[in-house]
C-alpha cells in the first residue's frame, strides 16, 4: 500500500509542482505565479498530494469572505484514474467549509466530462458559461458552484 498524503504547499515544491502543471496543462503555470500566489497572496491556499514522498498533484483555491474559488487542480497522467483528484477536490472543500466559505465555485473545461461527473458528485452544479476562457484554445469553460451551508 502506496504511502499517500496531502500537506500545505511550501516554496520548495514549486519544481515538483510545475512538472505536474506541464504534464497536465496545455498553458501551465509559470514558476512566477506559483510563487506568487504561495508568498503574496493572503486569499491562496494551496495543497500537494504525496505519494511515497513524490509529489502527484496538487489544488489550490482563494477563499474571500464567504466564497471559495477552486483556482486550479491537478494530478499527474500516470496516476489519473486512482481517485486521486477526488480525494484532492474532498480536502479542498473541506478546508473552505472549516474556513467558513457558503460557497465553493471553480471553472471547468466544457469537453472535460470527467472532471464535471467527479464536480457533479459533490453537489457542483453548472452556473454559467465563460466564453473562450482558456487562452491556448479559446475553449469556454462551465461555472460549476455549490453551496456549502
Amino acid at each position: 500500500m502506496a504511502d499517500i498524503a496531502i500537506r500545505q504547499m511550501k516554496l520548495s515544491d514549486v519544481d515538483a509542482v510545475l512538472e505536474v502543471e506541464k504534464s497536465t496543462f496545455l498553458a501551465p503555470w509559470p514558476r512566477d505565479i506559483i510563487v506568487r500566489e504561495l508568498t503574496d497572496n493572503d486569499y491562496a491556499h494551496y495543497c500537494v498530494l504525496v505519494i511515497d514522498h513524490q509529489i502527484v498533484g496538487y489544488a489550490g483555491m482563494w477563499h474571500v469572505i464567504d466564497d471559495a474559488q477552486v483556482t486550479s487542480i491537478a494530478i499527474t497522467p500516470a496516476f489519473r484514474g486512482r481517485k486521486l483528484g477526488q480525494t484532492l477536490f474532498l480536502h479542498l472543500l473541506e478546508k473552505a467549509i472549516k474556513m467558513g466559505a457558503k460557497r465553493l465555485s471553480l471553472e471547468v473545461r466544457v469537453t472535460n466530462t470527467v472532471a464535471q461527473r467527479m464536480y457533479r458528485k459533490f453537489g457542483l452544479v453548472p452556473g454559467g458559461i465563460r466564453k473562450n476562457y482558456y487562452t491556448d484554445n479559446q475553449e469556454d469553460a462551465i461555472v460549476m458552484w455549490v453551496n456549502l451551508s
